[in-house]
C-alpha cells in the first residue's frame, strides 16, 4: 500500500482555512507522511496563496475517482468545486455564500471518502454563523458527518486530541439545561463504547478510559447530585461488564491530572473544552468518532480578523493530518 491519502477541506474561504490547509499540504511534515488532496474553490485557493506569497503548482480535478495520486511530486491536487462567484467572496465577511462554500468542500471530502477515493478527511475551521446564514442545519462537524455519512447524528461524538491526550464528549453544542438531560445511561454507554472502538481503530490495543461525572466533585456520593449514581456508574458498569476498560466517573476538575488513561470522556462541551484550550491553545483537533469515515478538524476559529494576512498556523491541522495519517495506515495494514 502507498501513503495515506488524506482530503483536506477547505473551510470557510473567508478565514483563515484556505491558508492553512495550503501551508500543510506543503508541509514536508504532511507529503512525508501522506498524499494531500485539497477540496474546494480553485479562485479561493489562488487569492489566498497570492497573499501569503506562495506560487504552488496545482492540478485541478472535478471527479475524485480521477485524481493522479503518482502526480508530480512537487505539485498539489485540488478537488475543484464550482467557483464562487466574484460579488459572493470577500475577505474577513460573514456571508452565506462562505457558509455554503465549506460545507461544500466537507461534503464533497466526506463523499470521497465513503466511496473509498481517499482515506481520511481534514477540515479547516468553518463559521457556523455564516452557516446558519446559508440556511443549513449544523451543530458542528460530528453530528454533519453523521448526517453525510447515514449515521444518526446522536450516536456520532467529538474526540478533541492534543499531544497524547484525548478527550471524548458525550454532549456538544447545546445548551447546558438540554445537555443535563442528554446524559442517560444509554448515550454514556453509547460514548464509552464509541472511544474504546475509536482508539481501537487508531491503533491502542486495549484502551484505558477514564469518565468524569456530570455534578461537582462527580456528586459527592449524592450530596450535589444524583446523576452520577442514577445514570453514569452504572453505564460504566455495564461497560465494564462487556470488556471494556474504564474506570470512573471522576470529577470533571481533576480527572485530567490522573495517568495511565488513553482518554478522557466528560459529559458537557465546557469540561473538555476548557481543558483542552487551556492546555494547548490553538493546536487541539476534533476527531469525529461513531462514523464510517475517518474525519478530524481543528478545534480553533476561522480568524476573520487575520484572514489573507499570512499569519495563520497550520500546526493545528498538520496535527491533525499526522494523527489521522497514522490511523488510516493502522487501517491499511489491518
Amino acid at each position: 500500500m502507498g501513503l495515506p491519502r488524506i482530503a483536506l477541506a477547505l473551510g470557510d474561504p473567508a478565514g483563515i482555512g484556505p491558508e492553512i490547509a495550503l501551508k500543510a499540504a506543503l508541509d514536508a511534515r504532511v507529503h512525508g507522511i501522506c498524499r494531500p488532496l485539497l477540496v474546494g474553490h480553485r479562485g479561493v485557493l489562488d487569492e489566498h496563496a497570492r497573499l501569503c506569497g506562495l506560487s504552488p503548482q496545482v492540478r485541478g480535478y472535478r471527479d475524485a475517482a480521477a485524481v493522479d495520486w503518482d502526480g508530480e511530486d512537487d505539485t498539489l491536487a485540488l478537488l475543484e468545486l464550482e467557483p464562487l462567484a466574484a460579488h459572493e467572496f470577500a475577505l474577513g465577511e460573514v456571508r452565506a455564500a462562505h457558509g455554503r462554500a465549506a460545507c461544500d468542500a466537507a461534503r464533497a471530502a466526506i463523499a470521497a471518502a465513503l466511496a473509498g477515493h481517499v482515506d481520511a478527511v481534514v477540515a479547516a475551521p468553518q463559521t457556523e454563523t455564516a452557516i446558519r446564514l446559508a440556511g443549513i442545519a449544523f451543530d458542528g462537524y460530528p453530528s454533519f458527518v453523521a448526517r453525510c455519512t447515514g449515521v444518526a447524528p446522536e450516536d456520532a461524538f467529538l474526540m478533541i486530541c492534543f499531544d497524547d491526550t484525548r478527550i471524548v464528549h458525550a454532549t456538544l453544542h447545546v445548551s447546558l439545561r438540554q445537555a443535563i438531560g442528554l446524559v442517560t445511561r444509554a448515550r454514556v454507554a453509547a460514548v464509552i463504547g464509541a472511544a474504546d472502538t475509536a482508539l481501537k481503530r487508531i491503533g491502542i490495543a486495549q484502551p484505558q478510559l477514564a469518565v468524569s461525572g456530570l455534578n461537582p466533585h462527580a456528586g459527592e456520593d449524592g450530596m450535589f447530585g444524583s446523576e452520577e449514581l442514577e445514570i453514569i456508574g452504572p453505564a460504566i458498569a455495564a461497560a465494564k461488564a462487556a470488556g471494556i476498560a474504564v474506570e470512573g466517573p471522576f470529577g470533571a476538575d481533576t480527572m485530567f491530572h490522573k495517568t495511565g488513561f488513553d482518554a478522557f470522556i466528560v459529559m458537557i462541551h465546557d469540561q473538555g473544552h476548557i481543558a483542552a484550550k487551556l492546555l494547548a491553545r490553538n493546536r487541539t483537533a476534533g476527531l469525529t468518532i461513531g462514523t464510517p469515515v475517518l474525519f478530524s478538524s481543528v478545534a480553533h476559529g476561522s480568524a476573520l480578523d487575520i484572514a489573507g494576512k499570512n499569519l495563520a498556523s497550520p500546526a493545528a491541522l498538520i496535527e491533525a493530518v499526522q494523527r489521522l495519517a497514522g490511523a488510516a495506515a493502522v487501517r491499511q495494514s489491518g
